[in-house]
C-alpha cells in the first residue's frame, strides 16, 4: 500500500476584492495587498498542495471581483476550493469561479484528509447561520468518511473571540453545528474567516483556526471596531495523514495607512 505524505495548505481569506482594482476598504487598496499574498505564494509553489478560500472573496459581490480572482488565482496553478462569506453573492461566485484549477467542490480528499465545506452566510447580513439543510449535508457527509482525519471550513467563527463587537457578527446558531460534530471524532479542525486576525482555541478535541485577511487587520480582542496596523496575511497547514497538522501565519511585507471608519462591519 502507498504512503501517504503529508500535504501543505494555504487558507486565503477575507481579499474583498471589487470591480475595480483601485477601490479601497477602509483606505487599503485590496488588490494591491492580494497582489502581495499572490506574490508570496508563487514563491512557496512547489510546497503548496491546495489553496483554501473561505470567504468575503469579494467585497462588492461583482461577477468581475471574481473574474479578477480567478484571473490572479490561475498562474498558481494550484487547485484552489472557496466558500461564501457575508460579502459574498454565491450564486455569482458559482458562475464564475469554476474555471482550471478553481473548483466549486465543497467535499473532497486530499492527502489522507477529508475537507467540509460549508455556507454560512446570510442575504444582506453580517452575521452567520448554518441553514438546516446545510448541517444535513455536512451530517450526512461526515457519516460516510468517518475513517479520515477530517477539516471542516466556514467562513463565521463558531464560538467567541473575544472582541465583543465580532463576536455580535459570529455564527448564531453554533449549538446546532457543535451538535453535528461531537458526534464524529475524525473532526480535527474547524477553519474561518471573517474575524481579519490570527486565533486558536480548542473545543472537545478539536482545533480551532481563524486567519487573518488578505487586506485590513481587526485588533484582537478589542471591545468596539478597531483596526491593527498588522500586515496583511494567510495560514499555512501541514497535515499528516494520521490526523496531527502543524500551523502557522505567513505575513506579508505590504503597508498602507487604514481609516478607522467601519464603513459596513
Amino acid at each position: 500500500m502507498k504512503e501517504v505524505s503529508a500535504i501543505t495548505i494555504a487558507q486565503v481569506t477575507d481579499m474583498h476584492l471589487f470591480a475595480s482594482e483601485q477601490e479601497q476598504l477602509l483606505g487599503m487598496p485590496t488588490a494591491e495587498s492580494f497582489h502581495a499574498v499572490i506574490d508570496r505564494l508563487k514563491k512557496m509553489r512547489e510546497e503548496l498542495d491546495l489553496l483554501l478560500l473561505t470567504g468575503d472573496l469579494s467585497g462588492d459581490s461583482t461577477s468581475q471581483s471574481y473574474g479578477n480572482l480567478q484571473n490572479l488565482l490561475s498562474p498558481l496553478f494550484l487547485p484552489s476550493y472557496w466558500l461564501p462569506g457575508n460579502h459574498d453573492d454565491f450564486t455569482i461566485m458559482n458562475e464564475v469561479l469554476n474555471l482550471g484549477l478553481v473548483s466549486r467542490r465543497k467535499c473532497f480528499e486530499r492527502g489522507g484528509w477529508n475537507f467540509v465545506l460549508l455556507d454560512s452566510s446570510v442575504p444582506s447580513k453580517v452575521h452567520g447561520y448554518l441553514r438546516r439543510e446545510t448541517l444535513e449535508w455536512l451530517e450526512l457527509q461526515l457519516g460516510m468518511m468517518e475513517d479520515k482525519p477530517t477539516a471542516v471550513a466556514l467562513h463565521h467563527p463558531p464560538l467567541n473571540v473575544n472582541s465583543r463587537w465580532l463576536d455580535n457578527s459570529s455564527l448564531q446558531n453554533s449549538e446546532e453545528f457543535f451538535a453535528v460534530l461531537d458526534k464524529y471524532p475524525q473532526v480535527r479542525l474547524v477553519l474561518f474567516g471573517h474575524i481579519h486576525q490570527e486565533f486558536y482555541t480548542q473545543r472537545q478535541g478539536v482545533d480551532y483556526l481563524g486567519t487573518p485577511s488578505t487586506c485590513v487587520q481587526f485588533q484582537p480582542k478589542s471591545k468596539k471596531f478597531a483596526l491593527d496596523q498588522t500586515s496583511p496575511g494567510f495560514r499555512l497547514m501541514k497535515l499528516y495523514p494520521n490526523g496531527t497538522w502543524e500551523s502557522w501565519v505567513e505575513r506579508v511585507p505590504y503597508f498602507h495607512s487604514v481609516e478607522l471608519a467601519a464603513n459596513g462591519y
